[in-house]
Order: C-alpha cells, then sequence, then structure tokens
C-alpha cells in the first residue's frame, strides 16, 4: 500500500501550487475571493468586508483539544485562527476575533512558521480557522512551510460562505474541509450574518468541497486523513433550519456525511438583541435536532467526547 501523504505535496511536485498562488494574489487586485465580491484593491490599501489586506492578520495559534474527535486525536489539531471574517454573525463566539479584530498583520514567512511550529508540536493537522478572507495569505505561506518540511494534512474550517471559484483553487490543497451549515432560510441569513444568499452559497460550496475530497476518511486510529465534515449550530426557536440542512446533506451530498451537531449555543455578542437567541439552547432542542439529523438518514455523527479522555 502506497504511504500516504497531503495532497498540496503532489501538487507542489507537479508544479501546481505557484500558479494557484499566482491566481489567489491576482484576485486580491479587486477582490472576489468570498460572494460578498467587494472588488477592493487589497494590494494597495483597500479594505472590503473583511477588512483584510494582503498580508496574513492572526489573533493565535496552538494545539486545539475541543476540535471535533477526528481532527483531536491524541496530540489536538493544529489551530491558526485568522482575524476577522467574511460573515457578520451577530451570535459569534468568537466574537472579539470576527468583529473586533483581536490579532495582528503578521508576514507571510511568520504564517509559514507558525505552520512548522504546530507540526514540530505533534499536532495531527493544520487547522485554518475563518481561512475564507485570507486564501492567497495562506497558500502563499504554504509554498515555504512544504520548503521547511511540512507534511500535515491541511484543515479548511470555514463559515461556509465560500466563493466555488476560490475553492477551485484549492483542489489539490486541501485535504479536510469542515464547513459551517449554518441556516438555511435566507431571511434568517440576512438578519443574523448580513448575508442572504448565504445558504444558496453555502450548499454550492459543500458540493464543490465534497466533490473534491469526498467523504470522510480516518486512519486506524481514528483520526481524519482527507473529506468533507459538517458543523451545524443549532440555534433556538428551530432558526437554524436544522431538519431541511440535513435533508439536503442526506440527499445532495452524501448519506455517509460526518456531521457534528453543536449544542454549545449561547448568547454572545449582540445575540441579547434577538428575542430568540437571549437564551441558550435547551437540553431537549439539542436532542430534537440530533433526531431529525438521524431522520435524515445521516448517521455519522461526531460523539463530542472530552479531550481528557486521551490523558486517562
Amino acid at each position: 500500500m502506497a504511504k500516504w501523504e497531503p495532497a498540496y505535496l503532489d501538487t507542489h511536485r507537479r508544479g501546481l501550487l505557484e500558479p494557484k498562488i499566482a491566481a489567489a494574489y491576482d484576485i486580491l487586485n479587486q477582490c472576489t475571493l468570498c460572494p460578498h465580491n467587494c472588488l477592493v484593491d487589497r494590494h494597495h490599501g483597500e479594505r472590503g468586508l473583511c477588512r483584510t489586506g494582503d498580508l496574513p492578520v492572526t489573533s493565535s495559534y496552538g494545539p486545539h483539544f475541543g476540535e471535533e474527535d477526528p481532527l483531536v486525536g491524541r496530540r489536538g489539531s493544529g489551530t491558526i485562527f485568522f482575524t476577522h471574517c467574511n460573515l457578520y454573525c451577530i451570535f459569534c463566539q468568537n466574537y472579539e476575533i470576527s468583529h473586533g479584530g483581536e490579532g495582528e498583520e503578521v508576514s507571510v514567512a511568520d504564517l509559514a512558521a507558525m505552520m512548522l511550529s504546530l507540526q514540530q508540536r505533534g499536532c495531527h493537522n493544520l487547522n485554518f480557522v475563518t481561512p475564507s478572507h485570507q486564501v492567497y495569505q495562506i497558500l502563499a505561506a504554504l509554498s515555504l512551510a512544504i520548503a521547511g518540511g511540512l507534511n500535515l494534512p491541511l484543515v479548511y474550517n470555514t463559515g461556509g460562505y465560500d466563493a466555488v471559484e476560490t475553492l477551485r483553487l484549492l483542489d489539490g490543497v486541501m485535504d479536510i474541509y469542515m464547513p459551517d451549515f449554518k441556516f438555511w432560510d435566507p431571511k434568517v441569513a440576512a438578519d443574523l450574518c448580513q448575508a442572504e444568499n448565504y445558504p444558496e452559497m453555502a450548499r454550492r460550496a459543500l458540493k464543490e468541497m465534497h466533490r473534491q475530497v469526498g467523504d470522510l476518511v480516518l486512519d486506524d486510529t481514528g483520526v481524519a486523513r482527507r473529506g468533507l465534515l459538517v458543523r451545524h449550530l443549532v440555534l433556538p426557536g428551530g432558526l437554524a433550519g436544522t431538519r431541511k440542512i440535513m435533508e439536503f446533506l442526506a440527499r445532495e451530498i452524501s448519506p455517509d456525511t460526518y456531521v457534528n451537531v453543536m449544542g454549545q449555543y449561547r448568547p454572545c455578542g449582540q445575540a441579547s438583541a434577538h428575542p430568540l437567541l437571549r437564551q441558550s439552547l435547551s437540553a431537549e432542542e439539542h436532542a430534537e435536532a440530533q433526531g431529525l439529523t438521524r431522520e435524515a438518514g445521516l448517521t455519522r455523527l461526531d460523539r463530542r467526547e472530552k479531550w481528557f479522555r486521551w490523558l486517562e
């Protein structure tokens, strides 16, 4: 059996990574990196909705043990948290980073050094959190990290508001896609994240992600190597449209889609201004959402086991 390696190493060897970097660089001249299509020149100081130029902006990085089980393993997921976001969810649990801009601008070489540091610390993967508006920066840093010996699988941990054209640049680069599917109803999306077309864009994005990497594949220790893993945060009052989302995943993506039905909603950010988001999710609402997921035909649900089980 051939030895496993991350997809980007073959892409690099075939000379296909540099053209992807160049294409991503060109997009920033009139930015259409995400579906907002701000058309700003990010190379010359203009800022769109994401408030980010052409250098990486990060808030923190390190091993993370609170992610999905297949990412955490025994040594943690190597997360890099990017500052700002291309969505403005009023209930964001990382509000200080996404809305407040907590973090600092760094060089592409600094970002590559973060990647290599996480590998040296033994992490199972590199987990890019909120990467949609910093795809060029990631690709440029990846080239440097490969030269430094990087060989971990890459995780694209996104809110789901991604342009298919940008995702195609990541074909042969990302090993694992981990998108949110936040809302089914466009009116809810407009109200809660300022992106009425979010549901349509998320459906297109998830189809493209699955086309590239397929269903989630685990190694013999239960750690993810490649594939799609979908997150869905259950919201109070059925605002997220869980039933419709799970039916879409089962019918139009794959009945073997690995799903994390998240029950940890609590009021954060500006959530208290919304009548249905002022209270935390109840255990009954979470149990109902898990039931709807199984009714749709999805059976690969994240167990959300505590990371300290690895310390026993």
